[in-house]
């Protein structure tokens, strides 16, 4: 059987709705991944889903019942945001919520620590990057990265240490990557995000969840290669767990 969740966050944005809306339906891989909204109340949405409202910028609901494409541990998902002007800029309340049908503390955990770091990056997409198009690119690891612990592999192969806080500058050097001088923009047990002059990288410890971790790439430079960044950061991971 399943059961119902929901997902509540509020926070504030020194960006117009404006901006904010342009970010969360036709700028979501510069801070999430690329999904495309029809623009009207009752058009297509994401995961085979429904938009149950558009009124921009104040209001977008999408909702998919039934057989949600890309979770098949649930059988009802849906995405709400309202957004309201504030006097220096706009307050955002984002509600996820639907049914998940499988291993609910795990599949609830899992959102639940995603969506800080997903609404994190959507406040560094529109604090350094506002209105840019990026190139996104995204890599699993191994099937033996889904181990409990294997993020630590991760940390060990950034060079990071063990204490280095948010907003720390550090200098990255994967192996077989270009170094990266960047912001350490977001610490966590299970996520880190990396912050450049063009990109932000986010690294996600899904093994804690019972999946494999992985990489994803927000590049915001012209001529960034989607594909060659997948291969990179995919030879990175693998070798860390050869």
């Amino acid at each position: 059987m399943g059961k119902e969740f929901e997902i509540v966050r509020e926070f504030e944005v020194p960006s117009p709705p404006e901006e904010v809306w342009e970010a969360i339906t036709t700028g979501t891989g510069g801070w999430l991944w690329p999904m495309e909204y029809e623009p009207r109340t009752g058009g297509a949405a994401p995961f085979g889903g429904t938009v149950t409202a558009w009124d921009p910028p104040h209001r977008l609901t999408a909702r998919s019942e039934g057989e949600v494409e890309g979770a098949e541990n649930q059988t009802l998902n849906q995405l709400d945001h309202v957004i309201e002007p504030r006097e220096n800029g706009s307050w955002v309340r984002y509600v996820h919520s639907g049914i998940f049908v499988d291993d609910w503390d795990n599949q609830y955990d899992g959102a639940n620590q995603h969506t800080d770091f997903y609404l994190h990056t959507l406040r560094q997409y529109l604090a350094h990057f506002p209105g840019r198009r990026a190139a996104y690119a995204a890599v699993d690891g191994p099937a033996v990265s889904s181990a409990p612990g294997s993020f630590e592999a991760v940390r060990r192969g950034l060079g990071l240490a063990d204490d280095v806080p948010e907003g720390a500058r550090v200098r990255v050097e994967p192996a077989g990557l270009a170094p990266l001088d960047a912001v350490v923009d977001y610490r966590a047990a299970h996520f880190i995000g990396l912050r450049t002059d063009d990109a932000m990288v986010r690294f996600f410890g899904r093994d804690a969840f019972g999946a494999p971790v992985g990489v994803a790439v927000h590049e915001f430079a012209s001529g960034a290669d989607q594909k060659e960044t997948e291969r990179a950061w995919g030879e990175w991971l693998t070798g860390l767990f050869a």
